[in-house]
């Protein structure tokens, strides 16, 4: 028998509060049925007549009837949702944890593998750890979507990259889930000279061949810092390779588009960054199946950025700000700084961070440090205001550096805030958000 979920919170005047559930009781099973995790326990909760099988803390164990509407919530909430977290088994040869420097908080080292959280959290999976029992339950109780790292679907070279025996069967997992109605979005993490060319078009071609169940696929190139000792000497992509290949890929678009009625292959907006180039126009990435994959996230700050652009005052009293990024988004930014300054009275400066911290490989806002913006911008005038990207700190104020934006405020001795999006970015500048 399982050993259940333990509750943490009962809502008062649920229905869980009426039958005497409180905080520290177990759900093992529910109508019979072994209760794993938070999936279980929704799945097999929505029945109109229930048999909870609830341990107390005490020992004794109940069993309550329960008769309720369907989807009707019990009102619980758990401690560990998923007491047993799937860990990843693989050995990438690209794998970004691998390449991270020692003295982190331990969460960043953890590799979760688990089909469940790609499910309740948009986590990709690769699948490997996952067996016909697993496939079953994914079937079974409607996990879709789904998101899975497939990198590439020639089996030897998958096995390869992954550094898995188990990792050649993805196409006939992925075909598995079409066949029992699972929608799955599917990302390449490309690395120049391993699963780009000739294996890439393989790899798109093939996942293609199972659309609609495949509903997109991003192509994200590899990672790399400077804590690489020991580990295969990955490439970064150049800009000339960059543009190669949205050039292939806007052409295969513009094919899936004519025969499947999608672009369906989508590339982060690394690679245009990269390049040089402007983002594609919204159209093409439809419905923005992998924002959070950083595919489309730039043409959406663009547009956003159109619609604010409109709203600018055309003065403000004396204000300087300091706007802090990336170096890959420099070119992103450049003209919305340029905008603001036009603004009378205001003077925005754009402070581009080198990443020192993880090596200067690695340009992403995203992974900028408070150390690396500290050390940096020591010495310079910044103004009334510091605002950093809001994808750089974590719980809307913790750095990767376990730094928070109040002891960065403090080092730098000016306010700091984080902006996510234009629009959020001119109101900080403009002196929006009173009372920081």
């Amino acid at each position: 028998m399982s050993e259940g979920l333990v509750v943490e919170e009962v809502r008062p005047g649920s229905i869980a509060a009426e039958m005497g559930v409180v905080p520290g009781d177990r759900i093992v099973a529910l109508n019979g049925v072994p209760v794993e995790d938070l999936i279980d326990y929704r799945f097999y909760s929505t029945d109109e007549h229930l048999t909870v099988t609830l341990a107390k803390e005490n020992g004794e164990q109940w069993l309550l009837e329960v008769d309720k509407d369907y989807d009707e919530d019990l009102g619980l909430s758990f401690t560990k949702p998923f007491p047993r977290i799937h860990r990843c088994l693989n050995r990438c040869l690209f794998c970004f944890v691998d390449q991270m420097p020692r003295g982190l908080r331990p969460s960043l080292y953890v590799k979760d593998d688990d089909y469940r959280l790609s499910f309740v959290e948009g986590n990709f999976v690769t699948l490997t750890n996952v067996g016909s029992r697993e496939l079953c339950r994914i079937a079974t109780q409607r996990l879709s979507p789904l998101y899975v790292s497939v990198h590439t679907t020639n089996p030897a070279l998958r096995r390869r990259m992954l550094g898995h025996p188990r990792a050649g069967d993805i196409m006939e997992k992925l075909a598995f889930l079409k066949s029992a109605g699972i929608e799955v979005h599917a990302q390449v993490v490309l690395c120049p000279g391993l699963n780009d060319g000739h294996e890439l078009r393989r790899t798109v071609r093939d996942l293609s061949r199972l659309w609609p169940a495949i509903r997109s696929l991003a192509v994200v190139p590899v990672g790399r810092t400077r804590f690489r000792d020991g580990l295969y000497p990955l490439r970064s992509f150049t800009r000339a390779q960059a543009r190669r290949l949205i050039r292939e890929v806007g052409d295969w678009q513009e094919y899936y588009r004519e025969k499947l009625g999608t672009s369906f292959v989508y590339l982060s907006d690394e690679f245009y960054l990269r390049a040089g180039w402007t983002v594609p126009p919204a159209g093409v990435y439809e419905d923005f199946p992998q924002l959070e994959n950083g595919v489309g996230l730039a043409r959406l700050f663009l547009d956003e950025w159109h619609e604010v652009e409109r709203e600018l005052p055309s003065s403000v009293a004396g204000r300087r700000v300091t706007v802090v990024t990336g170096r890959l988004a420099v070119l992103l930014l450049a003209p919305v700084i340029a905008r603001l300054n036009r603004v009378g009275g205001l003077h925005v400066d754009l402070a581009a961070v080198n990443n020192e911290f993880f090596g200067r490989t690695v340009t992403v806002s995203g992974l900028l440090t408070a150390t690396d913006i500290r050390e940096q911008l020591r010495g310079r005038l910044l103004g009334d205001l510091v605002i950093v990207p809001g994808a750089a700190v974590r719980d809307g104020c913790l750095f990767l550096d376990d730094t928070s934006l109040a002891e960065l405020e403090s080092a730098l001795r000016v306010p700091v805030v984080a902006a996510s999006g234009p629009r959020e970015l001119v109101q900080y500048a403009l002196g929006g958000f009173p009372g920081h």
